[in-house]
């Protein structure tokens, strides 16, 4: 009797077992479908919202439409039920006058998602779509297989959490990056101006800019990249080798310096010693300076001055007075001086002691081509024997400072600053057509959006839309671009204050 009610308890038991496993699994089950039906009600929420801000547009649409109708003139009408009867009627026997239309110039944001050619979701990274809700909306041109395309974001966040940003973006502008840096590229490297980018724009790509906001985009980008700039600042004066040079701008001067990673060009600076110091200081800069023998360039440590600019007065010396033989021979042998410093520059096999030996036969050179006339007391009668006695003692007392043979010692630093002259070529060509900065808030967002690009041209593997944009965008979330980058790797600090508040204050209309 014991057993057989041992054996029913079991069997009761067992049962209930099962029982329990089949309802764990009707359970979780029911968990999954409760979870399906969660997404799919909050889908459900994302499109509803979607809808009405849709119907909300077409809301404002129809309610504008109503007052457009009301202003307008009675044949305008489109109502099939109208007469003039009942307007006359209606308006107590009177016509009334045309009203304007309330609508504003600038559209809302309801509209302008409604016209949208396509709608794109943002979620932030590491979260579960379903977990966020609708953060904002807005509506970004970008240019996508060489058409302008108007792209709806709608942008979700975690309750309390991060709110993502939409990609190659500026904050909340409305143009895509790619248009702020193909607009840079036109007026500023190709020199167009703002008329002929604007027809650019429209023509390629379907996308109308006006001149007014093609200015202000320039304007937001600048401010953008004014830190891009200072580090700029700081890499030329720690480098190795700086080429500089000047000429005239329609505000004071444009200034081009050049170096192995960076090409910074100056617009509307002075042409002073002020404007040298603040950019290479002479306590911080240890490098050598190669440029011509402008007096501003003078009082360096290492300096390299531009043979081509020494043998071109030589020359012009020669062609204005083809007869003297005195000249031709001068010319003559300071090429054949030149040459024979750039056979020694070239020859690897040299070691530094032996290449510092063979610049003072070169000073032993040159002073034989030169120190015949230099001790000549008779004074000038001519202008040109006037410039050439200039020419012979230039080249002698830059002899003596020790910056005619530095690219002898120091292989790595050119003879001549040809580099930086054809960089300013484009700047000189434009000051003669008088496509120049009126401000110097203008020569500021000159400065900066030439100079960044410029240096991007050195730096990037091909210098190309595609190419820049990789690069810009992926500073975009972080801020560091690839000049703070080379910064951190030489060890350098970031730049402390503003280099280009001390050398262009932010005054002015641009």
């Amino acid at each position: 009797m014991d057993g057989k009610a041992t054996r029913e308890t079991g069997h009761k038991q067992a049962l209930s077992v099962s029982q329990l496993v089949e309802l764990v699994c009707e359970l979780q089950g029911t968990v999954g479908e409760l979870r399906q039906s969660v997404a799919e009600l909050k889908q459900t929420v994302r499109d509803q919202q979607q809808t009405i801000a849709e119907l909300q547009v077409e809301k404002k649409r129809l309610k504008q439409q109503l007052s457009d109708r009301d202003g307008q003139h009675p044949t305008q009408r489109l109502d099939d039920e109208y007469s003039l009867e009942a307007e006359d009627k209606r308006a107590g026997g009177k016509r009334r006058k045309k009203q304007k239309s309330s609508r504003r110039g600038r559209r809302t944001t309801a509209e302008k998602l409604a016209e949208a050619d396509r709608h794109e979701d943002v979620f932030p990274e590491d979260v579960s779509p379903d977990d966020c809700t609708l953060h904002l909306s807005r509506v970004v041109w970008r240019i996508e297989n060489g058409q302008a395309v108007l792209v709806a974001y709608h942008v979700y966040h975690e309750p309390g959490g991060e709110v993502p940003t939409i990609p190659g973006t500026l904050g909340r502008s409305e143009y895509g990056i790619e248009i702020y840096v193909a607009l840079t590229f036109m007026a500023f490297i190709t020199r167009l101006s703002m008329d002929k980018v604007c027809e650019q724009f429209k023509f390629f790509w379907g996308l109308k800019l006006a001149k007014s906001q093609a200015d202000a985009l320039l304007n937001r980008l600048s401010r953008q990249w004014e830190p891009e700039f200072d580090t700029l600042c700081t890499l030329l004066a720690n480098s190795a080798v700086v080429h500089a040079d000047e000429t005239g701008w329609s505000i004071n001067s444009v200034w081009a310096f050049l170096s192995e990673q960076v090409r910074i060009i100056l617009f509307g600076v002075h042409k002073d010693g002020a404007t040298l110091a603040t950019l290479l200081p002479k306590d911080l800069f240890g490098g050598v300076l190669v440029s011509d023998d402008a007096a501003v360039y003078r009082g360096f440590t290492l300096a390299q001055k531009c043979w081509a600019h020494l043998i071109r007065k030589a020359i012009r010396l020669t062609l204005l007075q083809p007869d003297n033989k005195e000249y031709r021979t001068f010319l003559t042998g300071l090429l054949e001086l030149y040459r024979k410093a750039c056979r020694l520059k070239r020859d690897r096999r040299l070691k530094p002691a032996t290449r510092e030996l063979k610049a003072r036969t070169l000073d032993n050179d040159l002073w034989s081509l030169c120190g015949e006339r230099y001790k000549d007391p008779t004074p000038p009668a001519t202008d040109a024997e006037r410039d050439f006695v200039n020419l012979v003692n230039e080249l002698l007392r830059l002899m003596e400072v020790e910056e005619l043979f530095t690219f002898v010692i120091h292989p790595a630093v050119p003879g001549t600053n040809n580099e930086s002259e054809r960089t300013l070529r484009d700047a000189a060509s434009d000051r003669k057509t008088g496509r120049t900065s009126k401000t110097i808030r203008g020569a500021r967002r000159r400065t900066v959006l030439t100079s960044v690009l410029e240096s991007l041209r050195l730096s990037l593997p091909e210098f190309t839309l595609n190419h820049v944009l990789e690069e810009v965008i992926s500073w975009l979330p972080t801020g560091r671009s690839r000049f703070r980058q080379l910064l951190e790797s030489q060890n350098l600090p970031p730049p402390e204050c503003s280099t280009l508040d001390a050398l262009l204050p932010a005054t002015g209309v641009a």
